[in-house]
Order: C-alpha cells, then sequence, then structure tokens
C-alpha cells in the first residue's frame, strides 16, 4: 500500500481507502450484509487500506452502526473519517436533499446541529473522537448556513479533541477557497474517475494547495471494474442514477474496456486495476475512496497499489474514454 500525508500535516494515510456507502444498503444499494460488511473492514484493515470513509447518511446510520461494531478493539488501527451535513429526523430542520428509505434527507450545517451530527455519529462508531470530519453537501436556502459559521464550528471540534481534521464534499472551487479563507482545509472530496473529469480543475487546485483530493465513485459504481456485463441487472439508485448504467452507454463503456486487455496481460492485473492505478497517479494529492461490501473486491482493489504506470500507459488510458466525454 502507498501512503501520502493528508493536507500540509505529517499525518500518513494510504492512497486507497475504503468507502461504505454500500454497506448502508438500503434503496440506493439493496440489502445489506452485517457480517460480510464486518469481513471487509477487517480485510481493509489487514492490507493496509486502514482509511476508511462512511457518514451518518449511509443507510440512515447504519454503516456507522456496522463500523464501529467491526472496530471494537482496533479503533486505534484505523484512520476514521465520517461527515455531517445531511439529516433525516422526523422533527429535523433543513433545505430538503432528497427522498430516500422512506425519510426526507435534509442538508443543515448549522453549527447546532453540526454539534448534534458530531455527537450521534461518535456514540454510533463507538469512538470518541473522528480522525476527519467532512462536510457531506454544502448548505443552501431555505436553511443557509454561511461557510464562516460553519467553520468556526469545525476549527472549535478541533481544539475540543472532537475530531483532527476537517474537509469538504461536494463544493465548489469557490466554497473550498471561502473555507480556506477561515480555516485549514485538509481534504477535498468530490467525484472525479476516467468517465468523469468535470472535477479535474478542482484536482489540480488542490494539487497546488496542498490539500488531499479524495475522488469517490472512481470505479464509476462497479462499471470500470471490467466485471459487468451487458446484461447484468442494476440494482438500487445509486447505480441506476449512474447514466452510463444505461443500456446503449453501457455497451459503448465495454467496448472501449475491452481495449484495455493487453495493458491487464503486460501488468498481470484487471481492468479495474489499471483504473484504480490511473486515478491514484493522476495528482500528488490524490486519494481514491473505493467502495467495498464484499472482502475479495478489498483484495482486489489494494492490487492497484503495487502498478506502476508508464508515462504512455496512463496517455493511453486516460484518452481511451475520451470520444465517448464529447
Amino acid at each position: 500500500m502507498q501512503y501520502r500525508t493528508i493536507g500540509t500535516s505529517d499525518v500518513l494515510i494510504p492512497t486507497l481507502s475504503l468507502g461504505t456507502w454500500a454497506m448502508g444498503g438500503g434503496d440506493s444499494w439493496g440489502p445489506s450484509d452485517e457480517k460480510q460488511s464486518m469481513l471487509t473492514i477487517d480485510q481493509a484493515l489487514e492490507v493496509g487500506m486502514n482509511c476508511i470513509d462512511t457518514a451518518p447518511a449511509y443507510g440512515n446510520g447504519l454503516s456507522e452502526i456496522l463500523l464501529g461494531k467491526a472496530l471494537k478493539g482496533k479503533r486505534n488501527d484505523c484512520f476514521l473519517a465520517s461527515k455531517c451535513g445531511l439529516i433525516w429526523g422526523i422533527e429535523d430542520q433543513g433545505s430538503v436533499h432528497k427522498s430516500r428509505d422512506g425519510v426526507i434527507i435534509r442538508r443543515n450545517l448549522s453549527p447546532s446541529s453540526i454539534r448534534v451530527q458530531v455527537e450521534q455519529s461518535l456514540r454510533r462508531l463507538n469512538t470518541d473522537y473522528l480522525d476527519l470530519l467532512v462536510t457531506h453537501w454544502q448548505s443552501i436556502e431555505p436553511f443557509f448556513t454561511p461557510i464562516e459559521d460553519t467553520v468556526a464550528t469545525l476549527e472549535a471540534l478541533k481544539k475540543e479533541g472532537k475530531i483532527r481534521f476537517y474537509g469538504a464534499s461536494n463544493a465548489s472551487l469557490d466554497q473550498i477557497k471561502e473555507y480556506q479563507k477561515y480555516g485549514e482545509l485538509s481534504l477535498v472530496q468530490d467525484r472525479f474517475s476516467l468517465l468523469s473529469r468535470q472535477n479535474q480543475k478542482l484536482v489540480g487546485y488542490c494539487e497546488r494547495s496542498n490539500i488531499t483530493f479524495q475522488a469517490y465513485s472512481p470505479l464509476e459504481r462497479g462499471l470500470l471494474t471490467g466485471k459487468i456485463q451487458r446484461d447484468t441487472p442494476v440494482i438500487g439508485t445509486a447505480k441506476a442514477s449512474i447514466p452510463w448504467f444505461q443500456v446503449e452507454k453501457r455497451a459503448m463503456v465495454l467496448d472501449v474496456l475491452d481495449r484495455l486487455s493487453g495493458m491487464c496481460e503486460s501488468h498481470h492485473c484487471t481492468i479495474g486495476n489499471l483504473v484504480i492505478a490511473w486515478t491514484m497517479s493522476f495528482s500528488t494529492t490524490m486519494n481514491v475512496l473505493c467502495g467495498a461490501r464484499m472482502p475479495d473486491q478489498v483484495i482486489e482493489n489494494a492490487k492497484a497499489s503495487d502498478i506502476t504506470l508508464s508515462i504512455d500507459d496512463k496517455k493511453f488510458i486516460g484518452e481511451l474514454v475520451l470520444p465517448l466525454l464529447q
């Protein structure tokens, strides 16, 4: 496993992190298997993938609960990241984000709500601190909170020892700069993959600013593993919401991925390994967040860390799908 520092600190985290969204199951991913989820977390720690990302909204608390159980007696072996900003209680106030699993998810990054959310996460995770707290989705009207107020709360939580670092997810460049204006932002988490490059400028900004950029959905929720076929059923809204899973577009992607077979043979790896390795090499501050809920998925993803791509390799992979992006 390769490691890089988070932000400007001297704290090392693996370049490949474990995402636990799918472990929350529900409408997004289909039924969750507690036993397999906990074995997956154990496997991640075993291979050195000790940066693990979760969020209260994943399964309405289920992902955090599972992670808390799995880390019992192993908390110090994990760089534990969770989020704040999405709430779903009947009496909770906030701007409507979406409806899912029979509840209305709302956005709220007010100082008082963040503190309540953090305390709830700490209880579910069975810990007294988070290594990283990320604002999940940014504040919007009609319950808008200025970033200055949100950052002040995050800085206070650092001083109190409740969190060690903080970051922002799904934020614009202007919002990132505003975070920096009021505090020390260590990580930016956003979508980035071979097929999703809309945040390429943000990746570059993070590199110049010594901010860790954490790419989510690098495998496009399984499509870029090369294991999904043209007729593979699409289960859950997380995959169904990706345009690339549409039958015609999926066929185009799979045809392109077939052209990586020769490189797979030379590197003794899978298509997914190549895609992860390409993403990891895209920036000096890149961190790749790969979801998994089966131990063998962790083992396979981890193999990407052993791959060294040449300049020509990276160029070939990067340009392979460009016709699809036009």
